[in-house]
């Protein structure tokens, strides 16, 4: 994703797991914009009213979930060039495979720790658009720190 500005959606009901991306992504890429929402009703509202760069997605949100996000993202006619990233703490082999189907461009496992996470989206960031875009092979599709 070289780019020299971002603007990005963090879509995650964990108050915390937002607070500890946005300040990881503040001291991993410069001149990027975090915007966060709590659900997945709140994150095709926000998508009607901007496109961002990338749309990081937890899979487990009220009202919505980052599953059912993802099918009507990737089959909206205006939003379905967007990059979703799943970011979750499954690691489910099942969930994995359905994102990947569904047309997710990349899967990340939530780290356990804040140095994990800061590594883990510098690598992100220095991907070229060509290795996650439009969707990667299946053996590159998990990304690990």
């Amino acid at each position: 994703m070289t780019k020299l500005n971002y603007n990005i959606i963090l879509a995650d009901d964990d108050e915390d797991d937002q607070i500890f991306f946005k300040e990881a992504m503040s001291e991993t890429v410069s001149s990027v914009t975090v915007n966060t929402v709590s659900d997945g009703m709140e994150l095709m509202s926000m998508l009607s009213d901007t496109l961002p760069d990338a749309i990081f997605l937890d899979l487990n949100m009220p009202f919505k979930n980052g599953q059912e996000c993802l099918s009507e993202i990737k089959t909206h006619k205006h939003y379905k060039n967007i990059p979703v990233v799943i970011y979750s703490t499954s690691s489910n082999i099942d969930q994995i495979n359905s994102t990947f189907k569904a047309g997710a461009n990349l899967y990340i496992p939530k780290p356990d720790s804040y140095l994990k996470l800061k590594i883990i989206l510098k690598k992100v960031f220095t991907l070229k658009c060509e290795e996650y875009k439009p969707q990667p092979d299946k053996e590159k599709f998990v990304l690990k720190y």
